[in-house]
């Protein structure tokens, strides 16, 4: 009876030491494209009865993940995430969210198990999240080009890739664009450009600078337009809808790159607000007038 009761002491001053900080980990969803940003979004709820500090103590980062292959391999981090010091009152939850790519070399395909620790000085502990299982893939390539770094030195040769490719989900089919120097074996950046409508092919072109336009379908008479620079970044992002004329690109003497027909979602949204209503929509007169 002695041992029983030594064992159910230390089951609860287990079991309250494991409640002082619960650690929730989320992703938005379980597939991710290789290189993609992957965004992990951890809640902290302090349980501990008393306002706490979340600091590094001691070389030991207070903020950290654990990634794992399918065969229990262990990935080692590549970054250390930012651990600046978190005040959490009693009883509250705060929210992280965090970009898993620079952090991790997880752009082998594959599935990874990731979860997230805290780690309390105070306590001289871990809390840990439930696991969590995502897969990586890579996109099916419709459409590729490389360019020339505008400025660079010629003896360099400087160069860039950009790829267009599509993934279909359960529900949808997106499509990517990557950017990358293929003979360095660098990938400046790879997201999603929206939805696109699979039978649709979409439309790219290479302006003067070597900026790269896409214009491509997202639904019925709705089509989206990107400029995406050099270095992977999103120049610009518009919404255009269907009108008599299909958007489609028109290029210059010179090189540049312009949107014949269709019309911006705020053109639209004026031109309706100052449409005149047709006579079978205006309001009768009162009587007598």
């Amino acid at each position: 009876m002695r041992n029983i009761a030594a064992l159910l002491v230390f089951c609860f001053v287990a079991g309250a030491a494991n409640a002082q900080i619960q650690v929730q980990l989320k992703f938005n969803r379980l597939q991710y494209i290789a290189y993609e940003p992957l965004i992990a979004t951890v809640t902290i709820t302090n349980r501990a009865g008393r306002d706490i500090d979340l600091r590094d103590d001691g070389g030991q980062s207070w903020f950290g993940f654990e990634v794992t292959r399918n065969e229990g391999q262990s990935v080692g981090p590549a970054a250390a995430p930012d651990s600046q010091p978190l005040h959490i009152e009693a009883s509250k939850t705060v929210t992280q969210k965090i970009n898993l790519t620079p952090l991790f070399p997880i752009e082998d395909l594959g599935a990874y198990h990731v979860r997230a620790h805290i780690y309390f000085a105070d306590l001289g502990r871990f809390f840990y999240s439930p696991t969590k299982v995502i897969e990586v893939t890579d996109a099916r390539p419709i459409w590729k080009q490389s360019v020339g770094v505008p400025g660079s030195d010629s003896a360099s040769g400087a160069t860039r890739t950009y790829s267009l490719m599509t993934n279909r989900f359960p529900d949808h089919t997106s499509l990517y664009v990557r950017v990358e120097d293929e003979g360095r074996g660098v990938v400046y950046a790879t997201y999603s450009l929206g939805r696109v409508i699979a039978f649709d092919e979409p439309h790219a072109e290479i302006d003067r600078e070597n900026k790269l336009h896409v214009l491509h379908c997202t639904a019925p008479r709705t089509w989206s337009y990107a400029i995406v620079g050099l270095n992977g970044q999103l120049l610009s992002r518009s919404i255009l809808l269907e009108t008599k004329l299909r958007p489609h690109f028109r290029r210059s003497t010179d090189g540049e790159i312009a949107v014949l027909g269709g019309m911006s979602e705020s053109a639209a949204a004026h031109a309706a607000q100052n449409a005149v209503p047709k006579l079978s929509t205006r309001p009768e007169k009162p009587p007598g007038d």
